[in-house]
């Protein structure tokens, strides 16, 4: 009875590791929506993905940018060029709303090269949301 007791909690200790084992290996998948033109938040939000980076390089980062959002990757705007680069480079993946955009009447001319465009940033929002994504709203 001893053996079968201590092969069942073996055998449970080691599906307890596992488990703990398959969970610190789980790739995060973050999107922030970014909706501020204050640059305080901007230079916050870059500290934010320079630490998710630094403790989990793998994770994959979006950063949504619709309504005064969009002024962080305006050239003549932003204020954390350097930030979205290195932010960049490290996989961080930046968008702009191509609706935010023609209601501001910002070309996309306006855009720093390191953004790429969405439809609607609202919606990819909510796709990312629907395939697993965490969502967090940037700023304060």
């Amino acid at each position: 009875m001893k053996t079968l007791s201590s092969l069942f909690f073996g055998l449970l200790l080691s599906l307890q590791f596992q488990s703990f084992a398959q969970s610190t290996n789980t790739k995060h998948k973050i999107v922030f929506q970014l909706t501020t033109a204050d640059t305080m938040a901007h230079k916050a939000l870059m500290k934010q993905l320079a630490n998710i980076k630094s403790v989990s390089p793998e994770t994959e980062i979006e950063v949504v940018c619709h309504g005064p959002g969009l002024e962080m990757i305006q050239k003549q705007k932003t204020v954390v060029l350097k930030g979205i680069q290195t932010a960049k480079a490290n996989g961080v993946v930046f968008q702009a709303c191509e609706f935010s955009l023609k209601e501001r009447k910002v070309e996309k001319e306006a855009i720093l090269s390191e953004a790429s465009f969405v439809k609607a940033g609202i919606i990819h929002i909510v796709e990312k949301q629907e395939a697993g994504w965490s969502y967090i709203k940037a700023g304060f």
